[in-house]
């Protein structure tokens, strides 16, 4: 994928690329879990998507964060067929087709800004774009509210995108896969935390003969805390540590039951910060 990040370039019609702040296409795992800190990391990550996911995405209320799968979603990217265009006097409205389903995205124009480049003067019914943005609902339609709106730059980028918004969806839903050199059986899936290795072993599986975890030493503990400390020792040794978000995909559970069990851990000098609040270690 050396076209990586030549499709989160800062060209296009209004300005900026897809990165945001934190150098991740989709930000970071997740930050503390809660917190103004996970607050900021959520607004200034960018995830890609495909329109069916974007429909799935559920609001409490009006006034809700979105949410796909029990994850807060913030900036969006989305790829799509363009198949019709209104333009109006402050916006254009793009009507976008990927093959899951059909979804607005209004890019509201600047008067004030000059736009260089190629821009969305370019932009045909017809021709395939890249659109970032938020989620929003206007009535009981949903659109995406766009800030950067540009042609797609080759046929790749396109199969590109769909499988990254399937690689993060996998990484959201079971953990990053192992690194070079990582044991597998490191690597702990949501649903196979407090369960059974799965049969025949995967990338995903948890393996009963991990040396790295003495059973004995965290026995007492309840099962969540006692799962997440699991957890943290079976990851590959680093001065880093494991990020909260890591866990909280592990280990499953609400933000606020996770934290309470890190707050605990903490308390009791099992677990320790490292470089920030959001990475821990399990303290020898």
């Amino acid at each position: 994928m050396s076209q990586f990040n030549d499709y989160y370039g800062n060209s296009g019609a209004g300005g900026g690329g897809g990165f945001m702040t934190g150098g991740s296409p989709y930000g970071s795992a997740s930050g503390s879990p809660g917190g103004a800190s996970r607050k900021t990391e959520i607004a200034h990550s960018l995830r890609p998507l495909t329109v069916l996911q974007l429909l799935n995405a559920t609001q409490a209320h009006s006034d809700a964060e979105w949410m796909l799968d029990d994850t807060e979603l913030g900036q969006v990217t989305v790829v799509g067929h363009v198949v019709s265009i209104q333009s109006q006097a402050t916006n254009n409205l793009y009507w976008l087709d990927d093959g899951t389903g059909r979804i607005e995205a209004r890019h509201w124009i600047d008067s004030s800004i000059e736009e260089s480049g190629p821009g969305s003067s370019t932009i045909t019914e017809g021709s395939y774009i890249r659109v970032s943005g938020t989620l929003k609902m206007f009535g009981s339609k949903r659109y995406v509210n766009a800030t950067h709106i540009r042609l797609v730059k080759s046929p790749h980028e396109i199969y590109f995108h769909l499988l990254e918004a399937m690689t993060v969806t996998l990484i959201w839903a079971k953990g990053a896969p192992p690194r070079a050199g990582q044991n597998p059986s490191t690597t702990i899936p949501r649903a196979q935390v407090a369960g059974p290795p799965a049969a025949g072993g995967s990338a995903y599986a948890v393996q009963s003969h991990s040396p790295a975890t003495n059973d004995n030493q965290y026995s007492h503990l309840p099962k969540l805390e006692y799962t997440i400390i699991t957890f943290i020792k079976n990851q590959p040794s680093n001065e880093e540590g494991v990020h909260v978000g890591s866990i909280a995909r592990a280990v499953g559970g609400s933000a606020v039951t996770i934290s309470n069990a890190l707050d605990k851990l903490m308390d009791d000098g099992l677990v320790f910060t490292t470089i920030d609040d959001s990475h821990f270690k399990v303290a020898d």
